[in-house]
């Protein structure tokens, strides 16, 4: 019998994109709102209560009024949430298989999971290993920089794009989040280990998807001994078998373009790519991955798999 699923907030970019996700999925059968009746917080809450699945797409103060919605001894329903709210909330798996071991099965075991912000799934697949693994102290000073196309600024930032094509006012890359208060900060931190935040620097260009996060190291400021070539051991041995997650060799002129590197390389897959480039004293450590996929949707489609026994890999291209 398949497994009932409603998306909570599908006309927004990402609800649309876990929409198309579960609409190849033999699995699961959508229940869908009214469009009229999509404030109807009686009619959200019979929905809510009926499925074995709920997605939340929506911002943070109306996902936590969802889960709200729960009946009293409803245990039945799971919660997947995509918005920023719940990500370092107590009572709540962090949507991230890979993080570490053990995290695939407390997702398994979860009812509440809170899926990665696209820009923290780069950042916290690249790092948390190597703070695992003891190369990167935990206070070392984090820098990083990740270019992302517009598309992650949802419907407002695409129609800003998308509008202004011809007069050509948005085509260079654009610095945001300049305050360095990002609301991606705080997962980063808390899911790698590190003692404080980083310097996160976000970029977004005139392409529609795809992600690039890049980390500068300073090999002279890691454990005595550490080299380029260690931190690419760590990272495979790392994710040796997983199936969303590849590193790429070690600095192969495959994974550039001319000497240009192609942040949209891994568009409408759920994989995230690791790359690690440089030299004898620096080190520049590369995560690639769909904003939309691997940083949205495809890993909250990723994480219901694992919470209604699918396969991990069901409607998802690796």
């Amino acid at each position: 019998m398949k497994r009932t699923v409603f998306v909570d907030g599908q006309e927004g970019t990402t609800g649309l994109q876990i929409r198309d996700r579960l609409l190849a999925h033999d699995g699961v059968q959508l229940i869908e709102i009214e469009s009229e009746r999509r404030k109807d917080n009686a009619r959200r809450a019979e929905l809510i209560n009926q499925a074995d699945a709920v997605f939340l797409c929506l911002p943070d103060d109306a996902a936590r009024e969802s889960v709200a919605l729960i009946a009293p001894g409803n245990t039945r329903t799971r919660f997947i949430d995509a918005s920023t709210a719940h990500r370092v909330a107590e009572g709540w798996t962090y949507g991230l298989p890979e993080l570490r071991a053990g995290q695939r099965e407390a997702i398994r075991a979860s009812t509440r999971v809170a899926v990665t912000g696209c820009h923290a799934a780069g950042f916290i697949l690249a790092i948390a290993p190597l703070v695992a693994a003891g190369l990167l102290p935990a206070d070392y000073p984090v820098a990083c920089h990740s270019l992302t196309g517009y598309s992650g600024g949802g419907k407002k930032m695409i129609a800003d794009y998308e509008s202004a094509r011809d007069s050509r006012a948005l085509d260079a890359a654009r610095f945001y989040s300049l305050g360095l208060s990002h609301k991606h900060l705080p997962e980063m931190q808390a899911y790698t280990g590190l003692a404080f935040a980083p310097v996160f620097v976000p970029i977004v260009d005139n392409f529609y998807k795809g992600m690039a996060v890049a980390l500068p190291l300073q090999l002279r400021l890691l454990a005595p001994g550490t080299t380029r070539a260690g931190i690419h051991r760590a990272l495979s041995a790392h994710y040796e078998g997983e199936r969303f997650v590849r590193v790429m060799p070690l600095d192969a002129e495959s994974n550039a373009q001319g000497g240009f590197f192609d942040a949209m390389a891994t568009n409408d897959t759920n994989r995230n790519d690791l790359f690690v480039f440089g030299n004898d004293d620096r080190v520049l450590v590369v995560s690639r991955l769909d904003n939309l996929g691997k940083g949205a949707s495809g890993a909250a489609v990723q994480c219901m798999n694992l919470m209604l026994g699918f396969d991990e890999s069901t409607a998802l291209i690796a």
